[in-house]
């Protein structure tokens, strides 16, 4: 495993150039994207602007709240509680050519705008032609909320900054353009039952996502087996809130040995998903919790088939193990998973042909945006290529209507019948 902290302070895990040498090029904008389809992408990104917190914590946190600072070097860092956090644009690169692309940038006027300003993010979407998005958070609160909670020991100060960087959320990102922006909060870790009362809150508020880790053991925390976690999951089965299972949120990358090249960890990002997968399945929460609903953000579809037939193989010696039996469980683990997992795809080409496997009603897409992997700004002609071919009902699941379903969301029927009437 490699630690992500550790990827995103190291300006050299990239060809990008640092120090003298560095060149940022931010191209043109690009023309407005063709549209045939309307689309929601379940999985983009934030890069916190540097007014995220301000005046949204009490007076007395006010000089140990989150704040952007200049450093000597010329680049611009986040200071939380005294602490130093290496990167502020975490991978912020769409709008740069590729030659360029790394985890810096490290000052908002090296990013794209739309990294980090809601109303230029929502121009960019209408460049892209996705009508909306669900936004996770960047380094500085972590995949999972996590950094803003561990950084500080001060766990007064650390709630402060969580509850601070969800009423930002939902005011200012997702408040600006309500019908544009699907409302994700962050989760309160360190107190299981304090955890579930905010969830319960928050969806009373209009929160219908929760993003999670995938590997809480990872951050140091108690495992999904451990019970601890049990009072917030039967908060999101009541409330209808959604469990985003963002890879990386374990705060690590899959990888095989230390001295493996980058790229290795670039291809086996996605095996966190599979991993997470059978983990949370195994771990009781989904038969104990039958309306509990996990999203698998940015883990592709490519091994969701090839895992249902390895659930249906293990059929044949499950009494070995007992772990399903002793859950009582009357559903097999592939019909558990069918009903409680969703799944989401940026480029699974070779995939989307085994949608009666996997489940029309349970992939859904994403554009990544702004990261690497973003299919910014040809997202539209990027889906057209690999499901234009798939009947038009299924089509219209995995473009829209799963995910405005599962994040109660709709959509206006003129843009479900016009993607141009946005």
């Amino acid at each position: 495993m490699k630690s992500i902290d550790d990827l995103a302070s190291n300006l050299n895990f990239t060809t990008a150039k640092t120090g003298e040498d560095r060149t940022v090029t931010l191209l043109p904008d690009p023309p407005r994207a063709p549209r045939r389809y309307t689309v929601i992408s379940v999985d983009d990104h934030i890069v916190e602007p540097p007014d995220t917190f301000t005046g949204r914590l009490p007076r007395k946190f006010a000089d140990r709240a989150p704040t952007v600072v200049d450093t000597p070097e010329g680049g611009q860092t986040w200071v939380y509680d005294g602490q130093i956090l290496p990167n502020v644009g975490f991978n912020a690169v769409v709008g740069r050519p590729v030659a360029e692309y790394g985890f810096e940038p490290v000052r908002f006027d090296e990013m794209r705008r739309g990294a980090w300003d809601i109303h230029a993010r929502v121009k960019d979407m209408d460049i892209n032609g996705v009508y909306a998005s669900l936004n996770f958070p960047s380094f500085l609160p972590g995949f999972a909320g996590q950094r803003l909670q561990q950084v500080t020991k001060d766990r007064d100060l650390a709630l402060a900054a969580v509850r601070a960087w969800n009423d930002w959320h939902l005011d200012v990102w997702a408040g600006s353009y309500p019908g544009r922006i699907i409302p994700c909060q962050l989760p309160w870790l360190l107190d299981p039952d304090l955890g579930a009362q905010m969830i319960v809150d928050n969806a009373e508020r209009g929160f219908h996502a929760v993003t999670f880790s995938e590997n809480p053991a990872m951050l140091g925390l108690p495992s999904i087996h451990s019970g601890y976690w049990e009072p917030m999951m039967a908060a999101c089965a009541e409330t209808g809130t959604v469990v985003n299972l963002h890879i990386g949120s374990s705060g690590s990358s899959p990888s095989t040995t230390a001295d493996a090249p980058p790229d290795v960890q670039g291809v086996l990002f996605f095996a966190y998903a599979i991993s997470a997968a059978v983990d949370w399945l195994y771990s009781g929460l989904p038969s104990r919790y039958p309306d509990l609903k996990i999203c698998l953000s940015e883990g592709g579809i490519g091994w969701v088939a090839g895992l249902l037939d390895r659930l249906d193989h293990m059929l044949s010696y499950h009494e070995m193990y007992g772990t399903w039996q002793a859950l009582g469980e009357t559903l097999t683990p592939a019909e558990v998973f069918t009903r409680n997992f969703w799944f989401c795809a940026v480029e699974d080409k070779s995939s989307f042909v085994q949608y009666e496997r996997i489940g029309a009603d349970n992939i859904m897409l994403e554009a990544d945006y702004p990261h690497c992997d973003s299919t910014w700004p040809h997202t539209q002609q990027t889906i057209h290529e690999e499901i234009g071919d798939l009947p038009g009902e299924v089509i219209r699941k995995i473009t829209w209507a799963n995910a405005a379903r599962l994040y109660q969301h709709p959509v206006p029927v003129e843009i479900q019948r016009d993607p141009d009437a946005f």
